[in-house]
């Protein structure tokens, strides 16, 4: 049973994404930010299949343990038909011209270009997240310290939307205290994504997680609909989703 909890000028669904964007008005959202399960979290099949996403995303038993998270554990084939399901069904929800932004990792990046050109988006780009040295090290290697936002567009974008040029690339530090999910972003780098929709439009995040879009959202100006399947990370996104409204009301 789908949830909805409206939060000042954020919509939060609990449920499945697919079934929820089927659900929602078309064309009535103006940027797509998104950083959905990734289902590549270790370096062999063996470990996407693993029950735990834990045993990938946390080396140790020292780290802060947080709620498992859904949807990590598809093979290539299916990860890439699912993708262009949901992608398709929030691209009817955009309107002409709209930007869409979905974080990757290194071993889906060339996938998640393919589904976002077989979601009928034009591709743009790909927008180096680069998360600092502070990432764990490994004798050996190169340091796997950056992820990406493939980014594209519904249909043409016109010049003239009322947003500046936005780096092509961004260096930030996640800062621990911050983390509230296993594969969490920054907010200021959530900021910095979001600024691709015109101000004070809608972004839609059909996977919000702990709700670091959302936070990032609501504290800009932005309306914001979020959908997260899993009711321990609804539960945190609305938390802090009502948090930052209660801040920016005040501010």
């Amino acid at each position: 049973m789908v949830r909805k909890v409206v939060i000042g000028n954020a919509t939060l669904y609990c449920g499945e994404a697919l079934e929820i964007l089927r659900q929602l008005e078309a064309e009535s959202v103006d940027a797509v930010v998104t950083d959905p399960p990734y289902s590549s979290g270790g370096q062999y099949r063996g470990d996407r299949a693993a029950g735990s996403c834990s045993a990938k995303y946390q080396q140790t038993g020292t780290k802060k343990q947080y709620p498992e998270f859904l949807g990590e554990n598809r093979d290539q084939r299916s990860f890439a038909m699912w993708s262009t399901l949901w992608l398709t069904a929030a691209v009817e929800l955009c309107r002409s011209g709209a930007p869409v932004c979905t974080f990757t990792d290194w071993r889906q990046l060339p996938v998640t270009t393919d589904y976002m050109q077989a979601a009928g988006l034009v591709w743009r780009g790909v927008l180096p997240w680069d998360k600092t040295p502070a990432v764990r090290p490994v004798a050996g290697r190169f340091r796997a310290q950056a992820e990406y936002v493939v980014w594209g567009s519904k249909g043409p974008m016109p010049l003239d939307r009322p947003v500046k040029c936005l780096p092509g690339a961004y260096s930030i530090r996640l800062d621990p205290r911050e983390k509230q999910h296993m594969t969490a972003k920054p907010v200021e780098l959530m900021k910095s994504i979001n600024a691709i929709c015109e101000p004070g439009g809608v972004i839609l995040d059909p996977f919000m997680g702990s709700g670091t879009t959302g936070v990032a959202a609501v504290e800009e100006g932005f309306r914001f609909i979020g959908i997260e399947r899993s009711p321990e990370y609804f539960e945190i996104a609305c938390e802090r989703i009502a948090s930052a409204q209660s801040q920016a009301k005040a501010a």
